[in-house]
């Protein structure tokens, strides 16, 4: 007698139903939360930048000089003032030391921000592949238990076992969407705090050529 269609009541039945592949699919979506809670953490804007240290910024810059400023940003503990920092210590260099500094002590702080992000790509692109790997692996048994069951004449059988193939593949899309969505949701975050760096640290240099002239 041929098996009987496996009845798929309830969600954890259609986990179930999906076979061993759906163990590094949940183990991706694992990997895929504690980075994203990470990464919610270390980029909160709170923690990337300031208005109140722009402001306190300048507002020393223009008042006690880059020395003072500089005692601004040691306390400030945003990443924005470690990019800035870096042209204060260099504000008695020439133009092009300076900025040098700035993009060096930038592009370290854009590279620390972004090191964590690359699981999230990994998990993206693995999980909906682990999916089709599943999917394809399933419909060879379904197919292989219909030829050996004599179940050709039965579409009701093949249409249940193609069904569970699905799943896994299901499952990778449900655990790579979020993923890829939270990835470009942290890199809008890192680009508006580079875009902000920039506006600041033009600010930042207007206040500096000020002074020089003004002295």
């Amino acid at each position: 007698m041929p098996a009987e269609p496996v009845r798929l009541d309830s969600l954890f039945d259609i986990v179930l139903s999906g076979g061993p592949l759906m163990i590094p699919i949940a183990l991706c979506s694992i990997v895929a939360l504690a980075y994203i809670v990470e990464r919610s953490v270390r980029l909160r804007t709170g923690r990337l930048a300031s208005s109140r240290f722009e402001d306190e910024l300048l507002s020393a810059l223009r008042t006690g000089g880059p020395q003072t400023a500089l005692g601004v940003c040691d306390s400030a503990g945003v990443a924005q003032a470690r990019v800035v920092a870096a042209g204060l210590v260099h504000a008695d260099a020439d133009w092009f030391q300076r900025e040098k500094a700035v993009e060096d002590a930038g592009a370290r702080e854009v590279s620390r921000l972004s090191a964590n992000l690359r699981p999230l790509v990994v998990v993206s692109m693995i999980a909906p592949l682990l999916g089709l790997l599943g999917t394809v692996w399933g419909m060879i048994e379904a197919f292989s238990n219909i030829a050996l069951s004599e179940g050709l004449g039965k579409p009701e059988m093949l249409a249940s076992g193609i069904s569970q193939a699905l799943v896994t593949t299901a499952a990778g899309l449900v655990v790579a969407i979020p993923t890829q969505a939270a990835y470009y949701y942290f890199k809008s975050r890192i680009d508006r705090f580079v875009q902000r760096t920039e506006d600041l640290y033009a600010r930042l240099s207007e206040t500096l050529l000020g002074a020089r002239q003004a002295a």
